[in-house]
């Protein structure tokens, strides 16, 4: 059994969290040195693009099925859903990391930490975005 046919025994939400998983661990990893040449605010928006392609292969490999729509469809789809993450992502890690953590006195690593949470808080609206927008009209296979 390949490795395609054993996680499609997972369930559908589970093959996107995971998949999601590893392209966040991609943005956040790239928006590290990202930041070395550019600011803060930037480096979340490049990284979370990096990111968001790394999302969109894993999701179409892994997670939904092949839908009528071509590829090109369906990647832009993806990145008008993707558009609305980035918003949340974008002010959930500005705001925690310029107005909740200074205002707790926390600074350890605080612009890592904030991009982390802010990666996680679209979870279930980039699911339902994609499941419903991105590949909607899926063929089964």
């Amino acid at each position: 059994m390949s490795a395609i046919q054993a996680s499609r025994s997972l369930p559908q939400f589970v093959r996107f969290v995971i998949a999601g998983g590893i392209a966040a661990c991609v943005n956040i990893a790239i928006r590290i040195p990202f930041g070395w040449i550019m600011p803060y605010s930037a480096s979340i928006v490049a990284a979370y693009l990096v990111g968001m392609t790394t999302a969109f292969l894993l999701a179409r490999l892994f997670v939904f099925d092949a839908s009528h729509h071509s590829t090109a469809s369906e990647y832009l789809r993806f990145t008008l859903v993707n558009l609305i993450s980035l918003a949340q992502v974008w002010l959930v890690s500005i705001g925690l990391d310029r107005v909740i953590f200074p205002w707790l006195g926390m600074t350890w690593h605080s612009p890592t930490a904030a991009h982390i949470i802010g990666v996680a808080s679209p979870v279930l609206t980039s699911y339902y975005g994609h499941k419903w927008f991105s590949f909607r009209g899926a063929l089964s296979i």
